[in-house]
């Protein structure tokens, strides 16, 4: 007797977009990020099924028993490598480095004529952005001198204190400091966080 059994399609289809294609890790370190003196874990894998190339961060924190556990997983925060808008053109930068100093998580990320990094504490069981420091080069600014001009833009946002300064190449003499406040309340935490975000700040 021959029996006809069906499924649903949309079933495999769920079952293949839940699988876990983010295999392949570009970075890892290692350090105290919730001050209870144990070594905590971030990780940066490459989802190398999808054509984007998308990336994730994951955080991981320790416990009193001594194993790691995930705290944080983030897909929006590092550009893909070859974003859809682009039509399948590499996006120009490099993958951010992250680095754990004195408790805080740091993120190095190339922009356009500079790099950007961000400093994000773990605060009350979420990691806030407290800092953003850019450095960028840009010969329009409106001076005259030939050598590139330098801003560099750092932004507490603890403080709310913004403070610009334009410089000149091999010179130790800042041409013009601006400074602002902007108070950004709450401060934003790292799984809300978007690659796009930079150009908030």
């Amino acid at each position: 007797m021959f029996i006809l059994i069906s499924f649903p399609t949309d079933l495999f289809a769920q079952s293949s977009k839940d699988k876990d294609n983010y295999t392949y890790q570009v970075r890892e370190e290692k350090g105290d990020l919730n001050n209870d003196r144990k070594m905590d874990k971030i990780t940066v894998k490459m989802d190398t099924v999808d054509k984007t190339r998308p990336l994730r961060l994951q955080i991981f924190l320790s416990q009193p028993n001594g194993k790691l556990n995930l705290d944080v997983s983030s897909t929006k925060i590092i550009e893909p490598q070859y974003p859809a808008e682009k039509q399948g053109e590499f996006n120009g930068y490099q993958i951010p480095d992250f680095f754990i100093e004195k408790g805080i998580l740091q993120m190095w990320s190339e922009i356009k004529s500079g790099n950007i990094t961000y400093d994000f504490k773990y605060n009350d069981g979420n990691f806030e952005l407290i800092n953003v420091k850019k450095l960028t080069n840009n010969a329009t600014k409106g001076y005259t001198d030939e050598n590139t001009i330098f801003t560099e833009t750092e932004f507490n946002l603890v403080t709310g204190i913004r403070t610009e300064t334009d410089e000149i190449s091999g010179s130790d003499k800042a041409l013009k400091v601006r400074k602002k406040r902007v108070l950004i309340r709450p401060l934003p935490k790292i799984q809300d966080f978007k690659f796009s975000d930079k150009e908030l700040y």
